[in-house]
């Protein structure tokens, strides 16, 4: 028997990558997971993946607070409340600050720091006493790389969400972490930098690392497995750091 066995959990971003794993290790450890994503091809994908009868798939857009409502609802009737929230989903651009666009902004902020505002904030009247919230930050936060900044700040967000969220929570003994994870072998990774270029950026990344490599999706799960269960149950408004000692030596 699974650690979360019988528990409910959502997963955002839940088609692919990082989102697919935790999706996959927290089924594996006995949740029914709702995942959603804006790709329906990616979540009918990944339901094959996790398996039909342990997943539930809701196509949305985390910007959008009517697609939340949509999943939301959904989990509502199940009729078992909500145990876990891993508020994953995110969009990246590489963007030099004199090329950011108020478009460019809206998208990053409206996914990156809307979406994961009102991924947890629709899920208050889910939440029963003792779940858990697992907000998905990032080593970019810290490292100032060219470019990225406003994926940074977007990210420098959500770590803030999570501390302001473990105080405000913790009566209902709701537990909030953060993750921050370093290079992880995901699309995103081609999606971001472009196919020709991703040898190259493999091998800058891994060698950014101590561990001297990139890391798999699988790895982070894990963490946010741990995160997820009781495991964890004295961990609370913490950041943890799944980067191979990129940002810790």
């Amino acid at each position: 028997m699974g650690q979360l066995e019988g528990r409910t959990a959502v997963v955002t971003g839940g088609g692919t990558g990082i989102g697919l794993a935790s999706a996959v290790r927290l089924a594996d450890e006995g949740a029914h997971v709702f995942i959603t994503g804006r790709r329906k091809e990616a979540l009918d994908k990944a339901v094959e993946i996790i398996g039909a009868g342990r997943v539930t798939a809701v196509a949305g857009d985390v910007s959008d607070p009517a697609d939340l409502d949509r999943l939301y609802e959904a989990v509502r009737a199940r009729g078992r409340g909500l145990d876990v929230v891993f508020a994953n989903a995110a969009t990246a651009s590489l963007v030099p600050l004199e090329e950011i666009t108020e478009e460019r902004f809206e998208e990053i902020f409206g996914v990156n720091v809307r979406g994961t505002l009102f991924t947890v904030q629709k899920a208050l009247p889910l939440l029963n006493d003792g779940a858990s919230v697992i907000l998905n930050a990032s080593t970019a936060a810290d490292n100032g790389a060219e470019a990225f900044s406003l994926y940074a700040a977007s990210k420098a967000a959500v770590r803030t969400f999570a501390r302001g969220w473990a105080n405000e929570l913790k009566g209902r003994g709701v537990r909030v972490n953060a993750i921050s994870p370093g290079p992880v072998d995901t699309p995103g990774i081609t999606n971001l930098f472009g196919e020709s270029n991703t040898p190259t950026v493999h091998t800058k990344l891994a060698g950014d690392t101590a561990i001297g490599r990139m890391g798999r999706p699988e790895e982070v799960a894990a963490v946010v497995a741990f995160l997820a269960s009781d495991q964890s149950s004295f961990v609370l408004g913490a950041n943890w750091y799944v980067d191979g000692g990129e940002n810790q030596i």
